[in-house]
């Protein structure tokens, strides 16, 4: 019987009728003889199954034509944007971008007129060096692929899948030149990255490699106002001679050069030569071993390129400037293009309103005018406590001639501007304002040092000590040997966490010198001051995302289109640092600065508020002023940019320190504030006379007279109402100087010739 079902099975037909059968003669043998057979008809059973499959083929086959034609149909629509790209058609459809001051009337402060520095080369017209490098760096398949390479996205995917972050970028060349030119219309749309592809595909078709690489080469930012590549050459390494119209410094650029150049591409702001040299020559250096594994330069001239130096600040120069602030512009534009592109902001119409405002500007502008035609130079940064934004600065006296902005790249030493985060780190690890210590010279271990018999040595100036004081008095009239005790007590590395926390970017030292300002890497006017804030809000730090970063001040209120719409507006947030206790404590010593220490210059009068910190370093080359009152936190250095020279004389014959022309730049700029936001008070008055009456305003406490110091007498500031540069070595390690005019060498001497944002630049300070 098993046999018969199983040759029915193979013939469904005759099995069919002898299933019958079988029911009519014994029903019950069905079940007793074929228990294995589906009681279904065959044909039946197997029917919808089929139905499904036919459906499911002609369904995978009208889906597979769907995406054929889509990949086909958007294949011919891009091809009719190809025209589009080319940077003469590019370059004139764009729109320049304005920035506008946060004032009422909108008042234009920039043009961003990328174009009219713009210069369009031809292939011939670009040096073999330059289009090796961009090549190594940035997409070393470039001459292989088709415009899009599978095996670097496949290859980026994996390293980034390894080090579980982003670490390489999978674009070609050609999908990065693609990317610009549609920034640069505002054509960027949610399927973005197909249709960047698609064009990518299809422009390797149509153009030579050859015309890619130039058309790419002309559409990049290379930072500092140098959009396309010609530019970027005459900023970097043009001398700052003056051209003629058919001039092309691109023709002939030596390895590193081109390596330097390239470097910047991936990141104009994090790669730039002169903001942050470390990392420029870093990257270059990655450069030139890409291009010498790839066997576009000898061993010969990539040993030769590596003992090359980077730019200098005073070497470089940026095209001129359409702004009435071209510091802060120039500033601005580079977080502009960090954001948007250079593409869509040079030629993209966009209209940004800006945080500065311009009668603070002003005011910052005639503030500094006290030192002009002394000597040195000055930079003031304001912040708005509230919000973090920028409202003035001043980077520099001549942008034309020197255009390196001393407020946001002048890397120098803070001297005892830099005892506030000593401060608030003690005062978060329990130390008290009114906690005694001895005042003398002072002899501490260098802690991890090779030579165990290494001594940080801290004097005060000009030997003189109080025997016992207290810390509120040893930070109005600076005692160097009780913050090195108490910081050291505290730990570096706790100080160092408090004033990145703050807001302070640059990496901070843990040398023992640090304690009192002695550090190995300089820092800005912009990142005080900003750091500052943080101890004027209550130890709040504000920060918004149109910021460079959440430790960064804010200078962009909203960006809109040429028609109005809305594409970015800030919104301003918070976050706590400290508690406020901390930060009442450590105002309320600070407002002994301005009331009775090295800050009396300072000083606002009895019916206003205001707490600040001086500082000077070694040999007077660096003076600060840093101080805050209810509404803004403004920075003011004084010194020479370009090098370190000591200011012994500039100051009517005496030495400058933080309390004579800083000090004294501080106050003449915030008594123009008080006047100007009284002035807008009474308007708003007018404005609303019903307003109901708020009160008086709350006062932040005045600093009370510290207990009286057992030991000699506090001395007195040096001639000139400021203080004596501080005793420490940067490395913290050796005897620091006792006075200014007998100094001896630090464990580390700084460099001869130091230069603005490298770090280096001053001896650390002893006020």
């Amino acid at each position: 019987m098993t046999g018969d079902l199983d040759r029915q099975r193979r013939r469904p037909t005759r099995f069919r009728t002898s299933i019958r059968n079988l029911a009519l003669n014994d029903p019950t043998q069905i079940a007793l003889d074929a228990p294995v057979v589906d009681p279904i008809p065959y044909a039946e059973s197997k029917r919808p199954k089929l139905k499904k499959l036919r459906l499911g083929l002609v369904l995978m086959g009208l889906s597979a034509l769907a995406l054929i034609s889509t990949v086909f149909g958007m294949m011919m629509a891009v091809a009719s944007d190809l025209p589009s790209l080319e940077n003469a058609a590019e370059f004139r459809a764009a729109k320049n971008s304005i920035l506008i001051a946060d004032d009422k009337d909108g008042t234009q402060i920039a043009k961003l007129t990328g174009n009219k520095n713009r210069i369009l080369l031809e292939e011939a017209e670009i040096s073999a060096n330059l289009k090796n490098a961009v090549i190594a760096i940035e997409d070393k398949r470039f001459y292989e692929h088709g415009g899009v390479d599978y095996r670097g996205i496949a290859r980026a995917l994996w390293q980034d899948v390894r080090r579980q972050k982003t670490v390489q970028g999978g674009s070609t060349i050609t999908q990065q030149f693609v990317k610009n030119a549609l920034e640069a219309q505002g054509k960027r749309s949610v399927f973005q990255k197909l249709r960047e592809s698609a064009l990518a595909y299809h422009l390797e078709r149509q153009w030579s490699k050859g015309k890619i690489l130039t058309q790419y080469l002309n559409t990049i930012y290379f930072g500092n106002g140098a959009y396309g590549v010609e530019s970027a050459v005459r900023t970097y390494f043009g001398d700052g001679r003056d051209y003629k119209q058919n001039d092309r410094l691109a023709r002939d650029v030596t390895p590193d050069q081109a390596a330097t150049l390239a470097a910047i591409i991936a990141s104009p702001t994090a790669n730039d030569p002169v903001q942050h040299p470390i990392a420029a020559r870093e990257r270059r250096d990655t450069v030139l071993k890409a291009m010498l594994e790839q066997g576009t330069i000898t061993k010969a001239q990539y040993d030769e390129s590596l003992r090359q130096a980077l730019p200098a600040a005073d070497e470089v120069n940026p095209p001129r400037a359409d702004s009435t602030q071209p510091y802060f512009s120039s500033w601005v534009t580079q977080q502009l293009v960090e954001r948007y592109g250079p593409g869509r902001v040079f030629g993209g119409g966009l209209k940004i309103q800006t945080t500065i405002d311009p009668e603070l500007q002003e005011a910052a502008d005639q503030a500094v005018k006290r030192i002009a035609g002394i000597g040195p130079s000055t930079s003031l940064v304001a912040i708005e406590n509230k919000t973090g934004e920028v409202k003035a600065m001043v980077g520099g006296s001549d942008f034309a001639n020197k255009p390196f902005n001393i407020a946001v790249n002048g890397h120098r030493q803070p001297g005892s501007a830099f005892k506030p985060f000593t401060l608030i780190a003690a005062l978060e690890n329990g130390v008290s304002p009114f906690s005694t210590w001895e005042s003398r010279k002072k002899e501490f271990p260098v802690p991890n040092s090779a030579d165990k018999n290494e001594r940080f040595i801290v004097n005060n100036y000009q030997d003189q000590y109080s025997g016992v004081t207290n810390l509120a008095s040893a930070t109005a009239q600076p005692d160097n040997s009780v913050y090195a005790e108490m910081g050291l007590e505290v730990g570096p590395e706790k100080i160092a966490k408090v004033a990145q926390r703050m807001g302070i970017e640059t990496p901070i030292s843990t040398n023992p010198a640090m304690t009192l300002g002695g550090l190995k890497a300089g820092l800005t006017p912009l990142e005080l001051a900003y750091a500052y804030s943080t101890l004027a809000n209550g130890g709040k730090r504000t920060y918004n995302d149109l910021a460079p970063s959440k430790r960064s001040p804010v200078a962009i209120e909203k960006v809109r289109t040429s028609g109005g719409d809305q594409i970015d507006e800030n919104d301003t947030k918070s976050t706590r640092i400290f508690s406020k206790q901390v930060a009442d404590q450590a105002t309320n010593m600070l407002t002994g600065v301005l009331l009775r220490g090295t800050g009396r210059s300072a000083n606002l009068g009895a019916n206003e508020f205001a707490a600040g910190k001086t500082g000077t370093t070694e040999n007077y080359g660096d003076a600060w002023f840093v101080g805050y009152d209810k509404e803004l936190t403004v920075a003011v250095w004084v010194g020479y940019p370009d090098k370190l020279k000591p200011m012994e004389t500039e100051y009517g014959g005496r030495p400058v320190a933080g309390g004579t022309y800083p000090a004294d730049i501080w106050r003449t700029f915030m008594m123009q504030w008080i006047a100007i936001r009284d002035k807008r008070q009474a308007e708003e008055d007018a404005k609303n006379p019903d307003k109901d009456d708020e009160g008086p305003v709350q006062q932040l406490p005045i600093a009370p007279e510290a207990p009286a110091a057992t030991g000699p007498e506090e001395s007195a500031p040096p001639e000139g109402g400021g203080e004596a540069p501080d005793s420490a070595a940067p490395d913290g390690g050796g005897q620091a100087p006792s006075a200014p005019d007998a100094p001896q060498a630090p464990a580390t001497p700084p460099p001869a010739t130091p230069q603005p944002g490298t770090g280096g630049g001053s001896s650390p300070n002893a006020e």
